[in-house]
């Protein structure tokens, strides 16, 4: 349901940077790492890396790097290096490419094991949440949100840096490299697609966990990027940007759904809040520790106090697949999480009220059905952390179905229902946990009901 998308959105990350350096240009104290060899400013800039950096050039689209711009990217390898406290294992390869090959490499990496008929479940599945229009062109969306205002990222596949070129060395450019640059030191480290299980077969199976791995990536990335502004980062470099903000517009990202917005905003600023609190409490060493013990939820992101011992409880999937007939196929076995749980209210919530009704998620599991005639039907059951929290989002969601679905025809202190034009809109608490059930007739909605009965077990 989450696109896995690990680049520096150029726009967002950049804004942030500046929104939080602005008010100071004063050199931030640095605390790295105690468990890596912190080098000192004269040993990172005589040797950044190992080794030269290869250099990947289509000649017949970009001319190579000149010696000053080359000179520069290394410069700010060596202060990444000394503000992040990790070392190097191995240079890391720049290629260049033209704005064209830039957009069309973007989709490669990023959009590649995403189809059309990926996104337009998608669309079936976040459209019957509220969540967007259906009839929405989701893939080309995200395509041209993907490549709106990038300027470069780094390939965790290829293990190296992708630079746009023909369009200088500015302020944007090296903030850039210095944010893309720590993604490849954190990859050198840790291992992203293998060691942290940040890949395309492990976020099918949880793109919760995934979601809070990626904020993690991006806020650590985000926070240093704010660093080197602040302690390496010149006059010529602020004014590069202020100029490239004073006109700068994203039409894409500005007419995109406002949860598509959110969900690509999500790990540049709650990341950065979640990593900001690590590093108030420890340094970059609590950043690290984070690396060997990530976290596993949106929860734990919006709430760093509840990080790592909050974990989320898997519940045990019912067999509703086996009660309903054989015109139905699941697609979607999931969690939706606490931060998706609260955009789901706040389109029709305000979102304070939203917001304190999500809080106190303990773990859920959403299922979906769809029939090929077009047919959907949902499952979301959750497990809150306490009766209070579970009456409290009893109470919101009854404003919630309120809004979106009017008066409803059946309600009780611990049920309702209601009809709407596409079909019926379940809801039930029992004890600590909630079952939400978005069925087309009657008849599915008791299938469905019978093939899950609350209390929903959870594993050991």
């Amino acid at each position: 349901m989450r696109i896995k998308h690990h680049l520096l959105w150029i726009a967002f990350a950049v804004a942030l940077t500046l929104n939080s350096c602005q008010s100071s240009a004063r050199p931030t104290t640095v605390t790295a790492s105690p468990t890596k060899a912190s080098p000192t400013p004269t040993e990172t800039a005589a040797s950044p890396t190992p080794n030269p950096t290869p250099e990947v050039t289509d000649p017949s689209a970009c001319p190579p790097l000149d010696a000053e711009l080359r000179s520069q990217m290394a410069e700010i390898e060596s202060q990444v290096i000394q503000l992040r406290g990790l070392l190097p294992s191995e240079s890391v390869s720049r290629s260049l490419l033209t704005s064209d090959q830039l957009r069309e490499r973007v989709i490669q990496d990023f959009l590649g094991d995403y189809n059309h008929e990926d996104a337009l479940q998608d669309v079936r599945l976040l459209s019957l949440l509220g969540l967007i229009e259906p009839g929405i062109d989701l893939w080309q969306l995200y395509a041209d949100l993907l490549t709106e205002q990038v300027a470069g990222f780094y390939d965790t596949e290829a293990d190296g840096m992708i630079v746009i070129c023909g369009s200088g060395f500015g302020g944007i450019e090296r903030l850039t490299y210095t944010h893309e640059y720590t993604h490849a030191l954190q990859d050198q480290t840790y291992d992203i697609r293998d060691g942290l299980q940040y890949n395309n077969d492990a976020c099918d199976t949880d793109s919760e966990r995934c979601f809070a791995i990626q904020a993690l990536i991006e806020g650590d990335a985000t926070l240093l990027q704010e660093q080197w502004l602040r302690t390496f980062a010149g006059d010529e470099d602020r004014s590069d940007l202020l100029e490239f903000f004073a006109d700068f517009d994203m039409p894409v990202f500005d007419n995109a759904p406002p949860y598509i917005q959110s969900e690509l905003t999500f790990p540049y600023f709650w990341g950065l809040h979640f990593v900001r609190s690590l590093y108030l409490e420890g340094g970059w060493a609590a950043v690290d520790t984070a690396y060997q013990n990530p976290p596993l939820s949106s929860e734990q992101i919006l709430h760093p106090e509840r990080y790592p011992k909050d974990s989320p409880v898997d519940l045990v999937s019912p067999n509703a697949s086996d009660e309903i007939n054989s015109d139905w196929e699941k697609t979607v076995h999931d969690v939706l999480g606490e931060w998706a749980t609260r955009m789901v209210l706040n389109e029709y919530l305000p979102i304070d009220q939203a917001s304190l009704a999500a809080e106190g998620w303990g773990g859920d599991l959403l299922l979906f059905f769809y029939q090929e005639k077009g047919v959907e039907a949902l499952v979301l059951i959750t497990q809150w952390d306490t009766m209070r929290d579970a009456h409290e989002f009893s109470a919101a969601f009854h404003d919630y179905g309120l809004s979106r679905f009017g008066d409803p025809e059946i309600s009780s202190i611990t049920s309702a229902q209601w009809a709407y034009e596409n079909g019926i809109s379940y809801f039930e608490r029992v004890s600590n946990q909630t079952l939400w059930i978005l069925a087309p007739n009657e008849q599915t909605l008791e299938v469905l009901q019978k093939a899950i009965p609350l209390p929903v077990r959870t594993s050991s």
